[in-house]
């Protein structure tokens, strides 16, 4: 069936019809997405589940159509403004897998349409009614899922503002949650960061700065940390804090619902009302949330692994399997040190490798892969420096810089070496399950679309270094949790170079983990290199971009990241 979008009419339609059978108007938005049925209405308009008939797929998508419902000039210039921002945010930070895509935005018959990607789904508001109350593995779980959305909107800056239960979706294809209604989203500028704005969000979950138009990046923090205690309790957060003594009571409420001391701790600084003393950023979340203690029985290295499952997704789209992390600790005269080799492990699929836009890049071809894990960063100095006691690199600022001016014999000998100490098969990756790890199953430029105007949220490269290397992992991951696949530094692949794809055997292209190499690899010999760097061009940081040098070739650009064979 179609629905009207006609406001004064909103009739239902046979879904072959082209006109509405009680009002006459077309049923077909901009001859393009036809409404289905209404799914949501509130003062500024309406939103209907619709289909997008010029894709071959025909995907749903969801129609928010700007009908006020309001009174007052000034009102309803602020809800005009508020419509007309929600769109300018989704195509701001909507290329992010876990946030609504834009597909369109526009005014026709003076009334504004925003069309966005339908997500299916319940949200957690949802899931709450129909399943109980949310335990701790399962608000761990939460926050590790959107924390990091959050730091990739609050690196724009961008502030949410209305973080709450019905605006998290939890995908149904891949379970993963999708933080939407970015209605009430506001941009951080110098300007405006000092300037007082309208209060704005949901009563229950808004931030005591927030109530005063002072919102901050911190707001976000306290809203998602009560829909927490909300998901923990089925309680009203009205009721879970205590007015009289300005303090929150959350635990009196949990029932049969044990939390341990550490998530506890946790979820009160989410919460605390004063701003200083509530937690400043994402990133010092994870870090009290993710912290483990390191084995220490092992003479030469302990491993101590963390794994978070994830099942492939319902189309048999690859997704991540695994990822963990190896606390590695290395003894010596000198004494113990340790750090952490994350990885993540990929399944087995297909990839579509090369480009047909560029020679070195052709032809396009089908490469099969077995499951493998690959680092989940670019090797840093730090780890460089305990697993081989060099410290070679050019820029020595940070510990957590990735590691640079080392040959592709300096990058062998580090996987040797980690091989021996740990008695699991390190390597270089292959030129294939490179490509594989960095489009993330996507055949666009890069993991995250096809604009370069993206890339200053993934890589540092020519644009945005400043000409200097910075920290791994202060840029958006690609979808499968990579970091720094797009820009940093070169990375050194197994492979031997070769001018194309042209005469590639057929072997390689039923099993992409075998490099395509001679026995003898000397100095002079050229290898491949691959996701562009710091001083490159966003061109040479495109997924399926190659570039070539000597084995010997030590270079401020050049570092690596290490794979892990899998049975």
């Amino acid at each position: 069936m179609s629905q009207c979008l006609n406001p004064d009419c909103l009739g239902i339609n046979p879904e072959h019809h082209r006109f509405c059978q009680q009002c006459g108007k077309p049923l077909l938005l901009k001859d393009r997405y036809q409404a289905l049925r209404l799914i949501g209405q509130g003062g500024f308009g309406k939103t209907f589940l619709a289909i997008d008939h010029d894709k071959p797929s025909k995907p749903r998508c969801v129609i928010k159509q700007f009908f006020p419902q309001i009174e007052g000039t000034n009102d309803l210039a602020k809800a005009e403004e508020l419509f007309s921002q929600e769109a300018q945010r989704l195509d701001e930070l909507g290329h992010h897998d876990q946030i609504p895509a834009l597909m369109a935005y526009f005014t026709l018959e003076g009334r504004q349409y925003l069309v966005q990607e339908y997500i299916e789904g319940k949200n957690l508001e949802q899931e709450l009614k129909q399943d109980g109350v949310f335990d701790q593995k399962k608000v761990t779980q939460l926050l590790l899922d959107l924390l990091p959305v959050l730091d990739f909107i609050h690196r724009i800056p961008v502030i949410h503002r209305d973080i709450k239960p019905e605006n998290i979706i939890r995908r149904a294809s891949d379970q993963k949650l999708v933080l939407v209604d970015f209605g009430a989203a506001k941009r951080v500028t110098p300007i405006n960061r000092s300037v007082t704005g309208t209060m704005i969000g949901s009563a229950e979950y808004v931030a005591p700065e927030q109530l005063n138009g002072k919102a901050v990046l911190a707001s976000d923090l306290y809203s998602l940390g009560v829909t927490c205690l909300y998901l923990l309790t089925g309680v009203s957060p009205f009721e879970l804090f205590d007015s009289g003594e300005f303090e929150w009571v959350w635990r009196d409420y949990l029932v049969n619902n044990s939390i341990d001391n550490n998530l506890g701790t946790i979820l009160d600084r989410l919460v605390t009302p004063g701003i200083k003393k509530r937690y400043q950023s994402v990133e010092s979340v994870l870090k009290n949330l993710k912290k483990a203690p390191v084995s220490r029985n092992s003479k030469k290295l302990s491993i101590q692994g963390s794994i978070f499952e994830q099942e492939k997704t319902s189309n048999n789209r690859p997704c991540i399997i695994k990822e963990f992390s190896e606390k590695i600790t290395k003894r010596s005269l000198l004494g113990s040190q340790f750090f952490d080799l994350k990885l993540v492990s990929l399944p087995s699929g297909e990839l579509i490798m090369g480009s047909n836009d560029n020679p070195e890049e052709s032809p396009e071809h089908i490469v099969k892969l077995k499951r493998f894990a690959i680092g989940q960063y670019p090797i840093t100095q730090e780890q460089y420096r305990i697993v081989t006691g060099q410290s070679i690199s050019h820029f020595k600022q940070s510990p957590l810089n990735p590691v640079e001016k080392v040959n592709w014999f300096d990058a062998t000998n580090f996987c040797k070496k980690i091989s021996e100490l740990t008695g699991k098969k390190y390597r270089l990756p292959t030129e294939a399950e490179w490509e594989y790890a960095c489009r993330a199953g996507n055949q666009k430029k890069y993991s995250f679309g096809n604009s370069e105007k993206h890339l200053d949220y993934y890589g540092w490269y020519n644009k945005n270094s400043g000409s200097l290397i910075s920290t791994v992992g202060l840029k958006q991951p690609n979808s499968w949790m990579l970091y720094d696949m797009h820009g940093g530094v070169w990375e050194w692949c197994a492979d031997e170079w070769h001018d194309n794809y042209g005469n590639k055997p057929k072997n390689l292209r039923e099993n992409g983990n075998i490099s395509w190499q001679s026995r003898n690899i000397t100095q002079n010999t050229l290898m491949v290199l691959r996701g562009g760097s710091w001083v490159s061009h966003a061109n040479y940081c495109r997924s399926s971009s190659r570039y070539k040098r000597v084995s010997s070739l030590r270079s401020n650009s050049i570092g690596f990241r290490v794979v892990l064979s899998l049975p």
